[in-house]
């Protein structure tokens, strides 16, 4: 999707408009229904929605001319959905250390990268359990991918791409990513990405010998 089309889409309507104000400055319900031109109810509505939706949170509380109210405010989720400076600043950034350092030592350091990634990430389970992790480890990424297992064959196959903008002109980012996964599901996975028009993740492994798979009940 068109990042820019969707926010004019969203910011268009009455909650997109509420996330507006939110990012210019914390707001109580009143303030937001005085400049919206809406009703508190109608406001709360909205605010219980973002909230579901976790794009806002309550803020602590402010004194009224009555009662206190709360304040409310973007969640860092939010404000990341409008940034569009990581792909430019990624991509410039890997033309500097490839001009400076060579292609070589760019594939050793997003390997390394990789790596760093998954430390925080979960590795319990057997093997098809850390291939479904490996899988959510995308997803949280921005990605869309699933789990699969083709007899001997482990693979993640992703029916986007979070890193789509940079990984065109710089095919060895995937090597980043493929490090991650690798070291979440606990055997070599080798990126198989498409790349054009509709880019796509896949990364694919074989079953170690010694590790048969999962029985059913």
């Amino acid at each position: 999707m068109n990042t820019r089309r969707w926010d004019k889409r969203f910011l268009s309507t009455t909650r997109g408009r509420i996330v507006d104000l939110l990012r210019r400055r914390q707001s109580t319900v009143d303030e937001l229904a005085q400049t919206l031109g809406l009703t508190d109810n109608a406001v709360r509505a909205h605010l219980a929605t973002l909230e579901r939706d976790g794009l806002v949170e309550r803020k602590g509380v402010r004194r009224g001319p009555s009662k206190p109210a709360y304040a409310y405010d973007l969640t860092g989720e939010t404000e990341q959905l409008f940034s569009r400076a990581y792909a430019p600043i990624l991509d410039a950034l890997l033309a500097e250390l490839l001009e400076r350092d060579g292609p070589e030592a760019v594939d050793a350091l997003l390997q390394i990268v990789g790596k760093r990634l998954a430390q925080p990430a979960a590795t319990d389970g057997n093997i098809e359990a850390r291939l479904a992790q490996g899988a959510q480890v995308l997803n949280d990424l921005g990605g869309l991918a699933e789990p699969e297992v083709n007899g001997a064959t482990l693979c993640i196959r992703g029916y986007s791409c979070p890193l789509a903008s940079v990984s065109a002109r710089y095919p060895s980012i995937c090597l980043a990513a493929a490090s991650l996964l690798s070291e979440v599901v606990g055997i070599p996975l080798h990126e198989q990405c498409e790349r054009g028009e509709s880019p796509h993740c896949y990364f694919a492994g074989v079953r170690p010998p010694e590790v048969s798979a999962t029985k059913s009940s």
